[in-house]
């Protein structure tokens, strides 16, 4: 199962990966440079770095995350959430189009919630999420 996970990272990184990579780290050097938006800088890189590399990592709510979390998400949609939300659904469904896309785009459609709402939430190895779970 780790291989076809590589695999599928491999070609990820090929299609869609390396692009959307580049904007949450473009969203990233504008929020860092508006330093009033460092935490949304923080939060583009880690999603930049999952972006990268999808395959045999999740996303899961921190339950500490407080009511800054909540306002920041909301401040997140507003200025940059939906584009990159957006970016991910046309991608996604470009890649739905070919037999071989289809798991492509569905990592692409998963995707979408933490480009919408990146605050509040961490991403972890699927494997330590679900204990049982073997790749």
């Amino acid at each position: 199962m780790s291989v076809l996970r590589m695999i599928l990272n491999i070609i990820w990184l090929i299609f869609c990966g390396w692009w959307m990579a580049i904007l949450y780290v473009l969203a990233g050097i504008l929020c860092a440079i508006l330093i009033i938006t460092i935490p949304f800088a923080i939060a583009c890189f880690r999603i930049s770095a999952y972006v990268i590399w999808p395959f045999g990592r999740t996303i899961t709510i921190r339950r500490t995350a407080g009511i800054g979390s909540i306002i920041g998400n909301i401040i997140w949609i507003i200025l940059f959430g939906w584009w990159l939300a957006i970016g991910h659904l046309t991608s996604g469904i470009a890649l739905c189009l070919t037999i071989i896309g289809i798991p492509l785009g569905l990592a692409d459609f998963k995707m979408i919630p933490i480009s919408l709402l990146p605050l509040g939430v961490k991403i972890v190895r699927s494997d330590e999420l679900y204990p049982g779970y073997r790749t």
